[in-house]
């Protein structure tokens, strides 16, 4: 439990910098500080996509267990 706390946790987090790339990308004045807040963005997509994949592999491994008894 204490790690789907700390998972969570650590998602917001980069869901918020998730934002604050998509932010700094729509009010850039530069190609380098938009393609920095696209990538930022992106990066925070991906990240929080495996902590949900963790999340399921952990569950799945789980039931995996309780059935092999």
């Amino acid at each position: 439990m204490h790690e789907q706390t700390i998972d969570l946790a650590v998602g917001v987090l980069v869901f918020l910098l998730g934002l604050v790339g998509l932010v700094m990308a729509s009010g850039a004045l530069d190609d380098a500080i938009y393609i920095f807040g696209l990538s930022l963005a992106g990066f925070a997509v991906v990240f929080n996509l495996g902590i949900v994949k963790r999340h399921f592999d952990r569950q799945e491994a789980a039931a995996r267990g309780a059935n092999d008894v």
